[in-house]
C-alpha cells in the first residue's frame, strides 16, 4: 500500500486474515519462500537447531469447573446458549509453567539452519505441549546426515534421531543423584556454542517483531499468525544476509 491508498477497514482485514486460515496460505508461502531460500543456496546444511518459545494469547476468564470441562476436551459444549460469548472464548490455548512463571496460549516450534540462522521448519502446538514432542514433525528425510543442536528438553529423543539418521549433538541434563561430570559440562559448552543461535531468532521477533503474541481464537489462527510471523522472520534474515554480502564485496572492492 502506498501513502495514498484508502486504508480497509477493521471488517475487510478480518475476512482476509479468514481466507487465509482457511486456504492455509501461511504454510504454504512460508514453505515456497524456504524453496527459494534453497534455490539461493542459503541453507547451508551445516547442522540443525531446534527450540521453542511462547506465544501469549489474551487470557481467558473461566470458572474453575469450565477450565476442568475445557481440559478434558468438552470445551465445545459450553456457553451454547450464549453464541457471542462462546465466539470470543478459545479452547485451544493452554497454561503452563516454566521457571516458576505462568503462561498462557501457544508455542512456536522451529528448525533453523546453525548458519544462516533461517527457519526451515515450523510446528505450532499448544503452550503445554513439551518441546520435545514435535521434534518428529519438525524433521524430514533431507535432514539425513545433519548434526542437530538442542537444549536438554530433547534429550531421550534417540529414536527420532535414527529414523532420520540425525547426529545427537543435544545437551546433556543431569538428575538428582546424578548430576554433570565435568567431562560432560566442558561437552556441553562446546555445544551451546551453536546451540545458542537459536535464541538469535526469537531474540529477532521478540525485540524487533515484537510478535510473540496472539489476538486471535482457536489453534487454526494462532498457528496462521505463527506461521506468517515465520515467514517475515526469514525475510528480514534474508535481507540482512544479502545486505551483508554487498558490503562485504564493496569492502573488496575498496
Amino acid at each position: 500500500m502506498s501513502s495514498g491508498d484508502k486504508v480497509p477497514d477493521a471488517k475487510t482485514i478480518w475476512l482476509f486474515r479468514e481466507k487465509l486460515v482457511k486456504s492455509g496460505a501461511s504454510e504454504i508461502l512460508f514453505q515456497k519462500f524456504v524453496d527459494f531460500l534453497n534455490d539461493q543456496q542459503l541453507i547451508f546444511n551445516e547442522g540443525r537447531m531446534v527450540d521453542a518459545s511462547f506465544v501469549l494469547a489474551p487470557r481467558q476468564h473461566n470458572t474453575p469447573e469450565e477450565n476442568k470441562q475445557i481440559k478434558q476436551g468438552g470445551g465445545k459444549e459450553l456457553w451454547q446458549d450464549r453464541p457471542h460469548k462462546k465466539s470470543q472464548k478459545d479452547i485451544d490455548a493452554r497454561w503452563t509453567q516454566k521457571g516458576g512463571v505462568n503462561y498462557y496460549g501457544y508455542k512456536n516450534h522451529i528448525k533453523g539452519d546453525t548458519r544462516s540462522k533461517l527457519i526451515i521448519s515450523q510446528e505450532t502446538t499448544t503452550a503445554s505441549t513439551h518441546d520435545s514432542q514435535s521434534l518428529d514433525k519438525l524433521f524430514t528425510e533431507k535432514d539425513k546426515g545433519q548434526n542437530l543442536y538442542a537444549d536438554g528438553a530433547y534429550v531421550g529423543q534417540g529414536e527420532i534421531l535414527k529414523k532420520y539418521d540425525v547426529k545427537d549433538r543435544i545437551c546433556e541434563k543431569g538428575y538428582r543423584g546424578h548430576p554433570l561430570t565435568e567431562e560432560q559440562k566442558k561437552n556441553n559448552k562446546i555445544k551451546s556454542h551453536t546451540r545458542c543461535l537459536v535464541k538469535h531468532i526469537f531474540g529477532f521477533m521478540e525485540c524487533v517483531m515484537n510478535k510473540l503474541f496472539v489476538r486471535t481464537i482457536g489453534i487454526a489462527r494462532a498457528k496462521s499468525v505463527i506461521g506468517m510471523n515465520n515467514l517475515i522472520y526469514n525475510m528480514c534474515r534474508y535481507e540482512q544476509i544479502v545486505r551483508l554480502k554487498l558490503f562485504q564485496s564493496q569492502v573488496l572492492c575498496i
